[in-house]
Parts: C-alpha cells; structure tokens; sequence
C-alpha cells in the first residue's frame, strides 16, 4: 500500500498518530513567580491541624508542659490551651494527655494519636510541598 502524500508534498500522517501539542505552560519558571501554598486540615468546618498546631504538639511533647511550650512559641498560655482544646475535641480521641498539677505543677504529653497524627501530618506536608514544587508558571 503507497503512503498518500499531503499537499505540501511530505507523507501525510496518519490519523491515530497525531503531533502532540506543546504544553500550555511553560517548562521554564518565569523569573519571579512562584507557586506557594498553605495547609491545613479541617473537621465540619473547623481548623483541626495546621503547622502552627503541629508545632504546639510537637512542644508540648518535648517540654511536657502547655505553659512551657506556649512561652517558646510567645504565645499565651490560654491560646495554646484552646488550641490543645479544640485538636482534642475534633480528634476521634485525644491528641494530648492533660494532668493537673499540684507543687510543681501539671504535665501535658502526646498520647500515641497526638504522635501518630503529628508524623501523618509531616509526611502529607512533604508530599504537598513536593507537589506545589512541581507546579510551573
């Protein structure tokens, strides 16, 4: 069977085997933008974790104190003690294990869901900042 020949005189190709478009975008960032993002997740509408509640957790377990991981974030101890509030309130079980205090005062540490929740939170934010790093303008 002879190839047909287009108008142009060349070998006209055939129809299954098409010329693939260019991209829409560029391979080649554009010198001065950038695709950025945020992360967080959310329960009913409510902010579960994000990284600042990620960095409280995290806190809290190495000080074992909300007082103490509060002043190394310079936040006020009734903010982080909301915020542990709400993560343990939204959590299908607590993510901190809180102790009243007596003379030396209450402890606070991450119960194997509070730790198990701060490394899946790591990890999907590794696989989103790979992702937003592919993105290209």
């Amino acid at each position: 069977m002879k190839a047909q020949r287009s108008r142009q005189g060349g070998p006209k190709p055939l129809p299954h085997f098409r010329a693939r478009k260019p991209p829409r975008y560029s391979r080649h960032p554009v010198p001065g933008y950038a695709v950025r993002g945020r992360l967080w997740v959310e329960r009913d509408g409510e902010i579960y974790l994000g990284s600042g509640r990620i960095a409280l957790l995290e806190l809290v377990e190495e000080h074992r104190s909300i007082s103490a991981a509060a002043r190394a974030m310079s936040m006020s101890y009734r903010h982080a003690w909301l915020l542990v509030e709400a993560m343990n309130r939204l959590a299908r079980v607590p993510l901190v294990e809180k102790k009243v205090g007596g003379t030396g005062g209450g402890t606070a540490r991450l119960t194997e869901e509070g730790r198990q929740t701060v490394a899946l939170f790591k990890e999907l934010q590794r696989s989103f900042f790979a992702f937003i790093g592919a993105q290209v303008i």
